[in-house]
């Protein structure tokens, strides 16, 4: 892959997420979303991001307005007409500016959840209609608009009805002849699975309710329908493309995603670094760079403050910031508990999720309060803070499409200790590999048991405790690393690029 930006023509893209940063976030999603759609702008593409205006996003303060053309849409969901607005906001950053539209539907997105209703913890039961709408409104935008779109680029199981429709009811539409779809996989557990008298609701021809298209045991699957009708599919790590074609990993999708292999392309997320950057982070206390680190320290010691657990100079800081769930391997976490205490060793925590986690965690906090930290939610400026002054994160996830936190801690020199999986196999190199392998930036182990992660989180508590300089050297390693999003953006304009070309497109 070439680096030039001069070679792409200007393209129009609708970039479909559910969740944007700042306005709506569940996860990395919306880290990236904000991030990506900047960086096609600079490589010169006309980019306009479409999300759904949730009841808890502020008109006042996100500067949301109206705009007369796109007042009063209609939308077919099965027998009924719904209506809906699109309302018009901007993503404002030193490098550009980011026309956001949102759809503004009181029966459906006037709630506090994005996907799960806070009162019962449990999805809402009207996902089917609600992001059938949603992928609805992004014709209707466009049409309004007079604004024909070369690429519309959808993310996770929540935009995965786009290629469908677009193969399906709008196949004949002369006003998105020429469009094509791009769609992205940012976990492939989540995947918009409902009852199959859902598929009614659609608009869409019968055929494509076939084991080739929605049809997923029984049962239909948004997820499905954006690998099946999509012209190209992508995921968030070269490693994660690999993993997903395995029973292991493939949650049921890997022989579809096996089919069209060709079509399938791993490209590694970035980061925003006008957001995470050490150098000029307004989140933490003392600012510092690979050039002086000195400022890491009195972040250290800030952490501690904030995390009300006292400071020791020369006692590590092991940090974690996560969705408390199985899958971010918090039973492994639990499982060594035991032994970071034991360790001397200190541990703050921000993060939210399953109730025998918030237990857990407020639990060992109250029994060992000078060396348990535990916000239990989610914080901005915490975690920030907690990227900062920690000294090792922790990631040992059962599966890792790709991960944010663990460049972002290399970025700001605090290591990684990782499993060897997905995005974090990729972007992380551990310490016993470097005499095959320069660099090393971390630590990480395979097995996902208790025993191997304890066995990695040792190693690198002995290296801070025992060898400063090897420390030293792999934070600077770590800090050294390119993780920003413009190699990324470039390999996603060579997707477009290669699918505007083509004259087949997948099966529907």
């Amino acid at each position: 892959m070439t680096d030039s930006r001069s070679k792409f023509p200007p393209r129009s893209v609708l970039f479909l997420s559910t969740e944007v940063y700042p306005y709506a976030k569940t996860g990395g999603l919306a880290d990236v979303s904000a991030a990506l759609p900047q960086e096609l702008r600079e490589l010169g593409h006309d980019v306009r991001v479409l999300m759904p205006k949730y009841g808890f996003i502020g008109e006042k303060k996100q500067k949301i307005h109206l705009i007369n053309r796109l007042q009063g849409m209609e939308f077919k969901v099965g027998d009924r007409v719904v209506t809906g607005n699109v309302k018009s906001s901007a993503i404002l950053t030193q490098k550009t500016r980011i026309q956001m539209y949102m759809l503004e539907s009181e029966e459906y997105f006037q709630r506090n959840g994005l996907y799960v209703d806070p009162a019962t913890g449990k999805d809402y039961a009207d996902n089917d209609e609600r992001f059938l709408v949603y992928a609805l409104s992004a014709f209707e935008l466009c049409r309004r608009l007079m604004w024909k779109p070369d690429i519309i680029h959808c993310n996770d199981w929540q935009g995965g009805l786009v290629p469908a429709l677009l193969r399906g009811a709008l196949k004949d539409d002369p006003f998105f002849a020429g469009t094509k779809t791009v769609f992205t996989i940012h976990n492939l557990a989540y995947q918009g699975t409902f009852p199959a008298s859902s598929f009614a609701k659609l608009g869409l021809p019968n055929d494509f309710l076939d084991p080739d298209g929605l049809e997923f045991y029984g049962a239909i699957s948004y997820m499905k329908a954006g690998i099946a009708c999509a012209d190209a599919v992508t995921t968030v790590s070269e490693n994660y493309a690999h993993e997903i074609r395995t029973a292991e990993f493939g949650n049921g999708l890997d022989g579809l995603l096996n089919k069209r292999k060709r079509d399938l392309y791993g490209i590694l997320n970035g980061i925003d670094l006008a957001v995470w950057d050490p150098a000029k982070d307004v989140n933490i206390v003392r600012p510092f760079s690979i050039d002086d680190l000195s400022g890491k320290e009195e972040c250290k010691k800030d952490l501690c403050y904030s995390m009300g657990i006292p400071y020791t100079e020369g006692r590590p800081i092991i940090g974690m910031i996560a969705r408390l769930s199985d899958q971010k391997g918090l039973d492994l976490v639990a499982a060594i508990m035991e032994n970071i205490i034991n360790s001397g060793a200190q541990f703050v925590l921000l993060g939210s999720g399953e109730k025998k986690y918030e237990d857990f965690f407020a639990k060992l906090q109250k029994r060992n309060p000078e060396q348990v930290g535990a916000y239990l939610g989610f914080h901005d400026s915490f975690a920030h803070k907690i990227e900062a002054g920690s000294d090792l994160f922790l990631m040992p996830s059962r599966y890792e499409p790709c991960g944010l936190n663990q460049m972002y801690s290399m970025h700001y020199g605090t290591i990684p200790v990782v499993r060897k999986t997905g995005g974090l196999a990729d972007t992380v190199i551990d310490i016993d590999a470097a005499t095959r392998r320069t660099g090393a930036t971390g630590f990480s182990f395979e097995k996902y048991d208790a025993r191997a992660f304890w066995k990695a989180l040792d190693r690198a508590l002995q290296t801070y405790h025992n060898d400063k300089n090897v420390w030293r050297q792999m934070q600077l390693n770590g800090m050294k690393k390119d993780f920003s999003w413009d190699r990324s953006a470039v390999r996603y304009a060579e997707v477009y690029e290669k699918v505007l070309g083509a004259s087949k497109g997948p099966r529907h």
